[in-house]
């Protein structure tokens, strides 16, 4: 079976047992190892693996061909985007002044750029200047380096943005779960809809479990791919996105989800969606 999801320590941590051939009768795996908003693309255009790894704010684009599992993705709580700036002083903090700037973000169907707009209409008079669309390792670097005024960022650069010299501008995320209460939906994984999804489902839940049981057995494997992340990074990031949401999403998951789609929709961010389609 194709398969395609990012060499980020949780998809790694949750897939290893499957790519390994470590679950009895499960198919064997041909993955490929790709950033997000790839994979977003290709689904889109239906050109991609039978599963994919991708936004949850890609989904309305794609729920006529594939379909929501409802295991292996990543949603929680205290996870979520960051704003950065490089300004220490006081105005770092006020919103108002990323009006008008050159905001960098890493897909323009990132569930990350889409709580970023629904933030932003709340808060930056006028909208920001510029969207630039880059590869999420690639941001911290010009926001430091003055070619960008702002990054949003995800994953494991919320460990790692001080040694950047970096100013947490907003933690999008806090903004979310206080707005709404519920977790944050950030990675979904989808397979064809042609495919046998409980099968599948039963894997991939199958994996987590089996990675929660042997926690070590995936360590070289993680690091392997993990971008010459430290071993205490990897870890904190697997700690942070993989949770009881990865191994079932649950009536808050997908009311999560139902919630950050529904309030784009009502700003024309996304297209409508039949919520009976997530199930």
């Amino acid at each position: 079976m194709n398969i395609a999801f990012s060499p980020c320590p949780n998809d790694t941590f949750v897939f290893h047992a499957w790519e390994h051939g470590l679950l009895p009768d499960a198919p064997e795996l041909n993955v490929t190892y790709a950033d997000i908003d790839i994979t977003n693309n290709l689904a889109a255009k239906v050109s991609g693996p039978e599963v994919m790894k991708v936004s949850y704010a890609a989904l309305p684009w794609l729920l006529s061909d594939y379909a929501l599992l409802p295991c292996g993705g990543a949603l929680g709580r205290g996870c979520g985007p960051l704003v950065l700036t490089a300004g220490g002083d006081g105005s770092a903090s006020d919103p108002a002044s990323l009006s008008g700037k050159r905001v960098a973000v890493p897909s323009e169907r990132s569930t990350a750029y889409l709580l970023f707009r629904l933030w932003a209409a709340q808060n930056i008079p006028g909208g920001v200047g510029e969207i630039v669309v880059m590869p999420f390792h690639e941001i911290m670097p010009a926001v430091r380096d003055g070619l960008i005024d702002a990054g949003l960022v995800i994953h494991e650069a919320r460990f790692t943005y001080p040694s950047y010299g970096l100013t947490l501008q907003t933690d999008l995320g806090s903004w979310w779960e206080a707005d709404t209460g519920l977790p944050i939906p950030l990675g979904a994984i989808i397979a064809r809809r042609s495919m046998d999804l409980n099968a599948i489902a039963g894997w991939i839940r199958a994996s987590v479990e089996y990675a929660w049981a042997h926690p070590d057995a995936s360590q070289e494997y993680v690091l392997e791919h993990a971008q010459e992340m430290s071993p205490e990074v990897a870890q904190a990031h697997i700690d942070l996105y993989v949770n009881e949401f990865t191994a079932n999403l649950g009536e808050d998951g997908y009311a999560a989800v139902t919630a950050l789609l529904g309030r784009a929709a009502k700003e024309g961010l996304v297209p409508e969606i039949d919520p009976a389609l997530l199930r």
